[in-house]
């Protein structure tokens, strides 16, 4: 086999894994009396998930502690070893969520290996095959299409459920979706170094033959986050993400697709263009790392085909306007919004989404933090936002009243603003399929649960459920940060942690919204209302398959539309299936009429001078489009 030089600068494992050790004995204790304090007095999931899964993390760290009061720097053992059990005890609660994040030099690297493992049905039976290799490597009869057999002997299916049973994923579809993508891919930051050297494949080539691939685990840097989480900022205070597919994802863009592999969230001087996609082509966009927007052709029709990678940005407005405009260069008839593999990220830019695709307001869903004295502390020294960048006034009352009650949690509010939330209002008109598998978590989760709970369309899933976590996550640095701030506080529980290692807690839980008020998102996740197993042409030929399913999807609904031109003292009106139109101006309702052509003109004294203006567009008395306008 082959791999050229240059390119993805690499190490072998085994030589990085000689100068990884660094933390002495008493860093050891120190990490896990902080691992006390967040999973002990922090942790928002704790009560469901000691229910749920029969743990008890709380007595694992203290009899780890007590293990380790009683050895010597000459007897503690090697650092892999302690790295892998407190990183089993953060596992154990299977919350994707709240993790042990090993310290340099493993945080800021990747092993991998130099190919990727797909599974697709053929009926109930799996099967897995190549799907990708990195750029330039060969072995015989080797590349994408092969069929994978054997994993060190282990037949592959096995070793996948093996290799699942040590995930944290909250449900059976989550586990078995990480098990498969961490056979070839593991981020150092959350995985122990893997145990084997090499790694020996057996697979199929497309002549029939039955061959053998040995190759080492290799180390290499990961892409950095866009987003800093322990700096006190409002994508870290809104943070909902699965740091584990977040890091996996931007492996594979530096590993397989280095093209939209991008040092910042933002690319200026992309080449875009303001002409309509044509059928089967892509658009350039300004977030190639976040987003891949084309037109689709499908036995059903041309549709838009919109991917979100990820949530995880700074800036909530901008994610949202650059989705905008690549809705609107995409066909006008059907879109199928696909988060599959979507870790989630920035809360508000998940749900300010959802306006975009319906005319209803949204409802952000309501989090939750568990009422311990620390929480108190914690939400007490922000109820008045003092930095400007954290509001923690509207839980305070429910937490101080639990203390007296015995509640085990809080009053529930929204972490993302109301008026955000519904601030640009419908922006796409036709039909919206969302794809989803059980990847998507967090925010992601967040965002599917609230397209179904506002009835925005149909939820195709290539697994039976989303990866269900419903949280918003904290790091260990930035609780020690809020503590810190506007001035130190004396007694914090927060300490240094040695070696940049970090840690990340489950801090508020989330609830979903209308029919479904009150149900937790964590474990629970969202059950699609179509289901689609995996085809090889999809592994093989960009989803083609699940994209014609989603067509069909999309060919059985209504294609809507609702234009408005504002004048000195009128609106003109275009639509389609709409009879009755109701308009407000600055918030009041100003007038109503029927809708008896496809363009109409409805009097409105001043409107060419209002501030906002809302359409509302209603079908046999239902609401079924809205346009939000601004004047010039």
């Amino acid at each position: 086999m082959t791999e050229p030089a240059g390119g993805v600068a690499k190490q072998e494992l085994q030589d990085f894994l000689r100068t990884a050790d660094t933390l002495t004995l008493d860093d050891r204790r120190l990490l896990v009396q902080q691992a006390l304090v967040l999973v002990e007095h922090n942790y928002v999931h704790r009560p469901l998930k000691e229910a749920m899964h029969a743990v008890n993390p709380v007595q694992r760290l203290r009899l780890l502690a007590q293990r380790l009061n009683r050895q010597t720097p000459a007897t503690m053992g090697p650092e892999w070893r302690f790295h892998a059990e407190l990183s089993e005890v953060f596992h154990s609660v299977r919350d994707l969520h709240t993790n042990y994040l090993l310290p340099e030099p493993y945080a800021s690297k990747v092993a991998y290996l130099p190919y990727l493992i797909e599974e697709y049905h053929t009926g109930e039976e799996r099967h897995y095959v190549v799907t990708m290799t990195v750029e330039g490597f060969e072995a015989p009869g080797f590349g994408p299409g092969v069929a994978v057999t054997h994993w060190n002997g282990v037949p592959i299916d096995r070793a996948v459920e093996a290799n699942a049973a040590r995930c944290a994923g909250g449900n059976p579809a989550a586990r078995h979706a990480r098990g498969l993508e961490s056979l070839t891919i593991r981020p150092l930051v959350l995985h122990v170094p893997p145990e084997e050297s090499w790694v020996v494949l057996t697979y199929v080539d497309a002549d029939g033959i039955v061959r053998e691939l040995r190759e080492g685990w290799r180390v290499t840097d990961n892409l950095p986050s866009f987003v800093d989480a322990d700096r006190l900022t409002a994508a870290a205070v809104a943070q909902g993400l699965d740091l584990g597919t977040d890091e996996i994802g931007r492996a594979v863009r530096k590993l397989y697709v280095p093209q939209v592999a991008t040092a910042h969230e933002t690319v200026p001087d992309a080449r875009l263009t303001a002409e309509p996609a044509e059928p089967g082509a892509e658009l350039p966009t300004t977030m190639p790392s976040i987003f891949r927007a084309r037109s689709i052709v499908t036995p059903s029709g041309t549709f838009g085909h919109l991917r979100v990678f990820s949530f995880n940005v700074n800036d909530p407005g901008e994610f949202v306007a650059e989705f905008v405009r690549l809705a609107r260069l995409l066909p006008q008839n059907g879109l199928v919004l696909d988060v599959r593999g979507n870790g989630g990220g920035h809360i508000h830019a998940a749900e300010f989404l959802l306006q975009t695709l319906t005319p209803h307001p949204i409802t952000p869903e309501p989090a939750q933090f568990v009422t311990t004295p620390l929480n108190v502390r914690l939400c007490g020294r922000h109820e008045e936002n003092p930095t400007g960048e954290i509001d923690l006034g509207p839980w305070c009352p429910s937490m101080n009243q639990a203390l007296e009650t015995g509640s085990v949690y809080s009053g529930g509010f929204p972490i993302t603003p109301v008026a955000g939330a519904n601030a640009i209002g419908q922006q796409y008109f036709g039909p919206v399929v969302l794809i989803t598998d059980a990847r998507c978590y967090s925010a992601t989760d967040i965002f599917a649960a609230g397209f179904q709970d506002h009835g925005i369309g149909d939820v195709l899933g290539a697994d039976d459920n989303t990866g269900a976590g419903g949280a918003n996550v904290w790091t260990h640095e930035l609780l020690k940060l809020l503590m810190e701030l506007p001035s130190p506080e004396e007694g914090s529980p927060y300490l240094p942690l040695p070696g940049q290692a970090n840690m990340r807690v489950s801090i508020r839980r989330t609830l979903r919204v209308h029919a479904l008020a009150g149900t937790p998102v964590e474990d629970l996740g969202v059950v699609p209302s179509h289901r689609h197993r995996m085809t090889r042409r999809d592994v093989l030929e960009d989803n083609a398959d699940l994209l014609a399913r989603a067509a069909e999807l999309l060919s059985a609904r209504p294609v809507r539309r609702l234009d408005v031109r504002v004048g000195a003292d009128d609106l003109t009106l275009t639509t389609r299936l709409v009879d009755r139109a109701d308009v407000y101006v600055d918030g009041r309702p100003r007038a109503s009429a029927d809708v008896t052509a496809e363009v109409v003109t409805v009097p409105v004294t001043g409107a060419g001078s209002a501030r906002v203006i809302r359409v509302a567009g209603f079908q046999d008395g239902e609401l079924v489009a809205a346009r939000t306008v601004v004047p010039v």
